[in-house]
C-alpha cells in the first residue's frame, strides 16, 4: 500500500529538518560539545535509556557523565538502584573500603541484577574511584541510588546505625519492624497479605522509627567518631522502609498508584541528596541514571493521559531550565532482558522499530549515530510535536508482543531537551555471564523463522 502524497511530504519535511538539527556522532572526544553547550549551567542532567540492558546506552552515559564531572563541576550520580547497595559503591568510589569495583557492586543481587552489575559500570566505578582519589572529601563525586526495593535491607541498615548509636533506640525500632517478620523477608508476600487483609499493615510501626529518628537526629548531637553522611544514609533507608511498606502494599491495587508513588520516592531522595550535599558549601550539581519512562517527561506522554507521572515531569516543574532531559534511542540490534520476572537474563534480538515510530524515524535519516537537540529549536518543534509511537524495553523483553508490551505515545519536543539516537546496538555484558546469556540468542530469521 502506497502512502498518500501529504503523509509522503510530511514525511520527507520532518526528514529534512531532523537532517538538518542533528549532530553526528563521530567518535571524537568532542562529540557531544552540543549537548554540553544545551546543559550550560542546569543544575540537574537526566541522562535516560531505552532499554535495561543495551551497552550503547550505558557506555554513552557514561562518557557524558565524565564530562560533566571534569568540565561542569557534577558532583555526584544519582541511579534507578536501591539506596543501601549504591552506598557501597559510593564508599568504594570515595575510597572508604579496599574492595575491587566489581566486589563493591556485588550487594547489586536483586533481580535484574546486570543492570548495575556490568562491564560498563565496573569500569564507570574505577574510573570514579580514580578521579576522586586526589581530591578532598568535600569535592569528591558520589554515586546514590534512588529506588525503594531494599525494604528488609534498609531495615537492616537502620538498626545497624541505630545499634551504634542509641541502644535502645534500636530495641524499640527492631520490636516494630518485627511486624514484618510473617513476610520471612518477602517484600511482595508482605505487600499481597496486607494489601487483601491476610496480616495487618505495618504502615504504624514504620513512620513510628522515622519519627523518631528524625527526632533524635534534629536533637541530638552526632557522637564521636560519626560522619554526618551516616546520619543522613540511616535516615534516607529509614524513609525507604516507609515508602516501600505503602508502595507493597499499594502495587496490588493498581499500575498507577505503585508507580507515582515509586517516583514520588526517587524524587524525594534525589531533592534530599540535593539538600545533604549543598550543607558542604554550594548548590551540587546532580547527574541521572534511570529508564526513559522515569526520566522523560511523562506529561508529554500516554502514561501522563492515564495519570502517572515521573521523575523528569516532577523535576523539571521544580527547577525549569535548571533540569535538562535526555533521551536514548534504538532501531535494532541486541539487548540483555529476561523472558520473564526473575528469570535469568538473555541475549535477545531487538526487532527493527515499528513503521512510523520515533525509531523508524529515526533510522530513515540515514545518520547511524546522532545527537538531536530539541529545546531551543523553533524551526523543528513543530514537526516533532504531534504524538507517535516510541519503543521501552525494561528487564523484560517480549518481541512477541513488541506493539502492546513495549510501544507508547509521545511528544518528543515536550518530553525531552534532546534524545541521542545509535541505530544499531549491542546487547549489555553483566558480570556474572553463564551459559543461558550465550546461548539463547535467537536466530537470524526471528521471529518468523523463514
Amino acid at each position: 500500500m502506497t502512502m498518500p502524497t501529504a503523509e509522503v511530504q510530511a514525511s520527507e519535511s520532518l526528514l529534512r529538518s531532523l537532517r538538518k538539527h542533528m549532530q553526528p556522532l563521530t567518535g571524537s572526544s568532542r562529540q557531544y560539545d552540543g549537548l554540553m553547550t544545551l546543559i550550560g549551567p542546569a543544575r540537574f542532567a537526566l541522562l535516560g535509556e531505552a532499554s535495561h540492558g543495551t551497552q550503547e546506552f550505558y557506555r554513552e552515559r557514561a562518557e557524558i557523565t565524565k564530562r560533566l564531572i571534569t568540565e561542569k563541576n557534577f558532583s555526584a550520580i544519582a541511579v534507578e538502584a536501591d539506596w543501601p547497595d549504591a552506598w557501597r559503591v559510593n564508599r568504594y568510589v570515595r575510597g572508604l573500603s579496599d574492595e575491587v569495583a566489581a566486589v563493591s557492586l556485588s550487594g547489586f543481587e536483586r533481580f535484574p541484577a546486570w543492570m548495575w552489575r556490568n562491564t560498563v559500570v565496573r569500569d564507570f566505578v574505577e574510573w570514579l574511584r580514580i578521579h576522586n582519589a586526589n581530591l578532598s572529601p568535600e569535592r569528591q563525586v558520589g554515586f546514590y541510588g534512588l529506588d525503594l526495593y531494599s525494604l528488609f535491607s534498609s531495615m537492616q541498615a537502620v538498626l545497624a546505625y541505630l545499634d551504634k548509636v542509641d541502644p535502645e533506640a534500636a530495641r524499640r525500632a527492631r520490636s516494630r519492624y518485627a511486624c514484618f517478620d510473617h513476610a520471612a523477608e518477602d517484600s511482595q508476600a508482605y505487600g499481597y497479605a496486607a494489601s487483601f487483609g491476610l496480616k495487618g499493615s505495618c504502615e504504624d510501626e514504620v513512620v513510628q522509627v522515622l519519627r523518631e529518628m528524625r527526632r533524635r537526629d534534629a536533637e541530638a548531637p552526632l557522637p564521636p567518631g560519626l560522619e554526618a553522611d551516616e546520619a543522613f544514609y540511616a535516615q534516607q533507608n529509614a524513609r525507604l522502609v516507609r515508602n516501600a511498606e505503602e508502595y507493597y502494599r499499594t502495587m496490588f491495587q493498581g499500575r498507577v498508584s505503585s508507580w507515582n508513588l515509586r517516583d514520588t520516592h526517587m524524587v524525594e531522595t534525589l531533592f534530599a541528596l540535593d539538600r545533604h550535599l549543598a550543607t558542604a558549601g554550594s548548590a551540587p550539581n546532580v547527574v541521572v541514571w534511570a529508564h526513559n519512562s522515569h526520566l522523560g517527561d511523562a506529561s508529554a506522554t500516554e502514561m501522563g493521559d492515564r495519570g502517572e507521572f515521573n521523575v523528569g515531569q516532577l523535576v523539571r516543574e521544580r527547577y525549569g531550565n535548571d533540569a535538562v532531559l535526555v533521551g536514548f534511542s534504538t532501531h535494532h540490534g541486541w539487548v540483555t532482558a529476561a523472558s520473564n520476572w526473575d528469570e535469568p537474563p538473555e541475549r535477545k534480538r531487538v526487532r527493527v522499530g515499528l513503521a512510523g515510530s520515533w525509531e523508524d524515524v529515526f533510522h530513515n535519516t540515514g545518520t547511524p549515530r546522532f545527537l538531536l537537540p530539541l529545546r531551543g529549536q523553533a524551526g523543528l518543534r513543530p514537526l516533532v510535536a504531534g504524538p507517535r509511537l516510541q519503543r521501552a524495553i525494561g528487564v523484560i523483553y517480549r518481541p512477541d508482543t513488541e506493539r502492546q508490551s513495549h510501544y507508547f505515545n509521545t511528544h518528543l519536543d515536550q518530553q525531552f531537551d534532546a534524545v541521542v539516537h545509535i541505530d544499531e546496538t549491542s546487547a549489555l555484558e553483566p558480570l556474572d555471564v553463564d551459559q543461558s546469556w550465550h546461548s539463547r540468542e535467537a536466530p537470524e530469521t526471528f521471529p518468523s523463522s523463514v
